[in-house]
């Protein structure tokens, strides 16, 4: 008895001295991200660092909001974008221990009606396939985003006529479409939404109290960001994006205090406060290769891949566990060392940004006693947001279209997309989407290019071209559009 005694409080006793050794590495953080921040002009960012159980370090920089001045602390809820995954992987981990599902399950099993675009798919692809990004659907954006539906069954039915991008199980292809499956998986499954479930497995035994999976939640609860983006160099303020029928994708809405207790769990074979939140099986699964991305050194190749929700690599010798996050105003990172039980969470209010892990490595260096990178070493990207731009009337004078631009003018459709229609207004091509509206600028002959007219969210690079293609006769008959690796032909409709 007394020994079991000893050796508690020897674990005791050694952890705290750990946790004060990497609070003492710190030091002198706090000035490291003010600088990196006003290098890279981002507005405003939230940071929690945890040691095995113990958060360490937990702090907000800047403001919420800019105009008014709000600042940031470690509760204020940013959106996660696709850090959003490993939840939903964890869902689907959760049934699959309590033997509602199987992740080798075909998606199939679960949703009625599914059927992907050839018989090979649904003959292979299985649960697991989605959530590593090996199914070969791709990311499938276009559809998702420029077309939104209502529900995944409205989604679902898509799905059939939509070509994938690559080779199921045996391709690396990033895709937003398999991470939507599977939240609708769950929601079959359970018959709760998504929202529900992530409520009840995640948020609720994790006690993150301020983590949401709609905005209209998080606007309410008052101490949450906006977000913004550089246009040639000044700050701007940017619309949130929406997530619509892909929240599984990347709905969720959290703050960097509640991210470390995520992060507690995962580094605890999800264990937090003693409580076995996430199954230990299934962590152990989600955080091993499951799908070797591509990459320059194809030497190291077996190094750099996908788990369930999360993404691996080896540095510095190291395990790294990870995934990044980007969405309309937003970049964040939820990082991770099993081995040394190091997590460290980076919530910023920048579009297109590697802040995130910039710091994070700064972060890392210190605590893993590694070398340190000097500040002024580490690259500045962040790429320009799109806004809407100048309409530009003239037609090329040397490359003409072959047709008047009132034969460009109707509907047109694509089963696996929607309809869109293109009209004539002041002597301008428009195109209108379900949500969005856009001018077509004219490049050559009846090639057209997609530019925003108003203000849209960051959420994809609007600037698509579409390529005007003829029949038999001679007249305006469809258009390609690159809104996948290869082009997607929409039919013009024809008056009834």
């Amino acid at each position: 008895m007394i020994k079991s005694i000893l050796t508690i409080l020897l674990f005791i006793i050694t952890n705290s001295i750990y946790a004060q050794v990497s609070k003492n590495e710190l030091n002198g953080i706090d000035e490291d991200i003010k600088t990196l921040m006003n290098t890279y002009k981002a507005v405003g960012l939230s940071i929690s660092v945890v040691k095995n159980k113990e958060i360490i370090y937990s702090k907000g920089f800047g403001y919420r909001d800019l105009e008014n001045e709000l600042p940031v602390n470690e509760n204020t809820v940013f959106p996660i974008a696709s850090c959003s995954k490993a939840f939903t992987a964890s869902l689907l981990g959760v049934l699959d221990y309590q033997g509602k599902i199987s992740l080798k399950d075909k998606p199939s099993v679960h949703i009625p009606k599914l059927q992907f675009y050839s018989s090979e798919m649904d003959n292979l692809i299985t649960i697991e396939d989605l959530l590593s990004h090996k199914s070969g659907l791709g990311d499938l954006n276009g559809t998702l985003v420029l077309f939104p539906e209502k529900n995944i069954p409205k989604v679902v039915e898509k799905l059939k006529y939509l070509k994938p991008e690559g080779k199921v199980k045996d391709s690396w292809l990033y895709s937003n479409m398999g991470y939507t499956l599977a939240g609708g998986i769950v929601e079959q499954v359970t018959g709760m939404s998504w929202e529900e479930n992530i409520e009840k497995n995640i948020f609720n035994p994790l006690n993150m109290v301020n983590s949401y999976t709609d905005l209209t939640s998080m606007k309410k609860a008052n101490n949450y960001s906006l977000g913004y983006g550089l246009s040639k160099g000044k700050i701007k303020k940017v619309l949130y994006e929406e997530y619509h029928n892909y929240k599984s994708a990347g709905g969720v809405r959290s703050s960097a205090k509640d991210m470390a207790n995520w992060m507690i769990a995962w580094l605890n074979n999800g264990k937090f406060n003693e409580e076995q939140v996430l199954p230990k099986d299934f962590v152990q699964n989600a955080i091993t290769i499951h799908n070797i991305r591509p990459g320059e050194n194809e030497e190291n190749a077996f190094l750099f891949g996908d788990g369930l929700g999360w993404r691996m690599e080896s540095q510095n010798g190291d395990y790294k566990v990870y995934h990044g996050g980007n969405t309309s105003g937003f970049s964040t990172l939820v990082l991770t060392y099993p081995f040394q039980k190091l997590g460290i969470t980076i919530l910023t209010n920048q579009t297109n940004s590697i802040l995130p892990y910039i710091i994070g490595d700064i972060v890392k260096n210190r605590i893993l006693n590694l070398p340190r990178t000097d500040l002024n070493d580490y690259p500045i990207l962040v790429n320009d947001i799109y806004v809407p731009t100048e309409i530009n009337s003239e037609l090329n004078p040397e490359k003409k279209p072959t047709h008047t631009l009132t034969s460009f003018a109707g509907k047109y459709t694509n089963q696996g997309y929607g309809i869109v229609e293109i009209e004539v207004n002041n002597g301008n091509l428009y195109m209108n989407y379900p949500t969005y509206q856009f001018f077509l600028e004219h490049l050559y002959y009846n090639v057209f290019v997609m530019k925003p007219i108003k203000e849209i969210s960051q959420v994809m690079d609007p600037e698509f071209a579409l390529n005007f293609k003829t029949n038999n006769q001679g007249e305006i008959s469809s258009f390609e559009i690159n809104l996948q690796s290869v082009p997607v032909e929409f039919i013009k409709l024809i008056d009834k």
